[in-house]
């Protein structure tokens, strides 16, 4: 199976926030549920193991859109919120950056006790995924993060996470047990990173023959290398700019939450006082749960939902994603209960999305403004970012 998709990921500095990194671990982990609730573990794995779906919900939690620290916070915020529900969810989230990278194997032991499941082979599998990328792919990059998801029928995903000093990039390689034939022939999901031309990749297929020669003569020059295929190159500018959206998809999005009128969710999804703007996020967020993978080739779009910490394209309405989450953890306990309309309500906002944008014709002169719109109001929504809360100064909207 061959890499299906590259992404160029600028390297950040700087620790997410612990008002951020709560919401996050808490927004990402009712996503979560209500995707095992509706599709199974195995669906989870699946979607992990998409780069795009991954890069769009990084997004959608309040991530900057583009960054590296994309990768880290979200499989941070996802280990903290899904293994203390492992038991119910049947899934167990190892690994991370740095020391805790080093942790996998005991993790991964810990739980085939708990499990029953083959701890050798699950610690032999993350250990040769390491291996592969660090090794076997020479491109440069320098693993640096390992995240192994694992579920209780010892089906699993790894998302890891290389970095290039030299041209400031990070490079994310996405694996999915259900691909893999073999460690050393074409196994990854994904890799995703900036284009930088011909790679030694020595788990091509187009590599058997120089396999067989490294075997015979060591050090020998490889006969083949590969190029990447596709690639999502993310720029180094932190503006979110029209070519990085698909504005047909996100003009329905808006066009339902502020045009469509609130009243036909309101008593399904919450009680009265359900605003536009919380509408808008939980129909984005409506689009991660139940979006098909054709859905996330523009993961920009999703920062349309709670922002970023950079304050690109505008600040985190901490408001409104305490809303989200209010209304979505709702949604998850009443379906513990009963098939609630809650959850078709949920459903519903990406469905009647979907009609929308069958017949809208965005106006591509309006972006901009939708922007200014968003940071001219977000001091009422809480607006947030690491230099401070957004503040109104004479009409103008000051982010420090």
């Amino acid at each position: 199976m061959k890499n299906s998709g590259h992404a160029d990921l600028p390297l950040h500095n700087g620790k997410v926030p612990h008002w951020l990194a709560d919401r996050m671990a808490r927004l990402g982990g009712e996503i979560s549920e209500v995707i095992v609730q509706d599709y199974g573990r195995d669906a989870f794995l699946t979607k992990l193991s998409d780069p795009l779906w991954f890069q769009s919900l990084g997004c959608v939690l309040g991530m900057d859109w583009h960054s590296s620290g994309i990768t880290t916070s979200v499989m941070g915020a996802l280990k903290k919120a899904i293994n203390p529900r492992s038991k119910e969810l049947g899934i167990f989230v190892c690994g991370g950056r740095g020391k805790y990278s080093l942790q996998t194997p005991q993790e991964l032991t810990a739980v085939a006790n708990k499990t029953g499941l083959n701890g050798r082979a699950l610690v032999n599998s993350s250990k040769l995924s390491a291996k592969v990328d660090n090794t076997a792919v020479q491109d440069g990059y320098n693993i640096y993060l390992h995240s192994f998801i694992v579920t209780t029928e010892g089906k699993w995903a790894v998302v890891q996470q290389g970095m290039n000093a030299n041209n400031g990039f990070a490079r994310r390689y996405h694996w999915h047990s259900d691909s893999i034939k073999s460690f050393v022939q074409e196994p990854h999901k994904a890799v995703c990173g900036e284009n930088k031309g011909p790679i030694l990749n020595l788990t091509a297929a187009e590599s058997a023959e120089t396999k067989e020669v490294i075997l015979e003569i060591s050090k020998n020059n490889p006969d083949r290398i590969i190029k990447e295929v596709r690639h999502i190159k993310m720029p180094r500018r932190h503006s979110v700019n029209g070519m990085d959206v698909d504005l047909k998809r996100l003009g329905s999005v808006l066009a339902l939450a502020h045009d469509s009128g609130v009243s036909t969710f309101e008593d399904l999804l919450l009680t009265k006082g359900l605003g536009p703007r919380t509408l808008q996020s939980l129909t984005l967020v409506s689009e991660i749960i139940y979006g098909t993978p054709s859905r996330f080739k523009d993961p920009a779009r999703f920062s349309f939902a709670h922002g970023g910490k950079d304050g690109y394209p505008f600040p985190v309405p901490l408001k409104v994603y305490d809303e989200t989450i209010t209304i979505l953890k709702n949604v998850v306990n009443k379906a513990k209960i009963d098939r609630s309309d809650k959850k078709k309500a949920l459903y519903n906002l990406h469905k009647q999305a979907l009609n929308i944008e069958s017949n809208f014709k965005p106006d591509r002169s309006q972006f901009d403004k939708i922007i200014q719109s968003e940071r001219r109001m977000s001091y009422k929504y809480g607006g947030m970012t690491v230099s401070g809360p957004a503040l109104r100064h004479s009409g103008q909207l000051s982010l420090f």
